[in-house]
């Protein structure tokens, strides 16, 4: 038998070597961990290809041993996402499953797959879903330049500003500067009507999505219009002294060689 957490596991109750007995300690946060209609557990039997049964402050996970455990990591992760006060979505679910199933993941060590890779933010605790996202997670922390490659919607962006506002809010930056070519997507706008600001503001909404969903929206604009946090297309970088400042360059793929 183990113990971390509030949460105990053990071995089935009739001694099989089949399943795992998973007992928490707090009932009321057992319908969130468990979904709507049992939906989280459901996306955990699908994803790990294991059975799991509730009864009462009890969860009984049927299959073969590695599942059982990576199983258990999983539901260990998610009640400590509870237990800490964040919610447990699906996208949680999925990413607690990816960790869990990563080639290098240490199943042994008590919730040790969102905890290793959480960036905070005034508005929430962000996790890395994926064990790649770990990686650039820390990255992100401990080095002075750093390549974000993959495809669209892998959160390359979402995360850089969440770190930079992380390490702004530590004091450990003074300054973000969020930057991007003002490259239109295919589409030909035209000329867009307004000043400077309103001519530009579109093409940078991503990163203003990015920046509004880690800090709440009046800090963000008094930070804009203090200079503290600076959202620009990339055409004005040129020839700036940026000392102590956190910069993303977005879209750098369409940058000029």
């Amino acid at each position: 038998m183990s113990a971390a957490g509030g949460v105990k596991t053990s071995k089935g109750e009739t001694g099989s070597d089949e399943s795992l007995v998973i007992a928490f300690d707090d009932n009321r946060l057992l319908t969130e961990l468990f979904g709507a209609n049992d939906r989280n557990l459901a996306r955990i039997e699908q994803g790990l290809g294991v059975l799991a049964t509730s009864r009462g402050n009890k969860l009984v996970i049927t299959g073969n041993a590695h599942a059982r455990s990576q199983a258990d990591r999983v539901l260990r992760d998610l009640y400590a996402r509870l237990k800490s006060g964040q919610d447990v979505s699906p996208g949680e679910v999925d990413g607690a499953i990816r960790l869990a199933t990563a080639p290098d993941a240490d199943l042994d060590k008590p919730q040790g797959g969102f905890s290793r890779h959480q960036v905070q933010t005034k508005r929430r605790v962000i996790s890395a879903r994926s064990q790649t996202q770990g990686t650039y997670i820390e990255a992100l922390m401990s080095n002075e330049l750093v390549f974000g490659v993959g495809p669209a919607g892998t959160g390359k962006t979402y995360l850089a500003v969440a770190v930079a506002v992380s390490m702004l809010l530590q004091k450990r930056v003074d300054r973000i500067i969020l930057s991007r070519p003002a490259v239109e997507a295919g589409e030909r706008l035209g000329f867009l009507p307004g000043d400077l600001k309103e001519k530009i503001d579109p093409y940078l909404r991503p990163l203003y999505d990015a920046l509004y969903d880690t800090l709440p929206g009046e800090q963000a604009m008094k930070g804009i219009e203090s200079g503290e946090i600076e959202v620009a297309p990339l055409a004005f970088m040129r020839g700036r002294t940026l000392a102590n400042s956190f910069v993303i360059l977005d879209e750098a793929q369409n940058c000029t060689p």
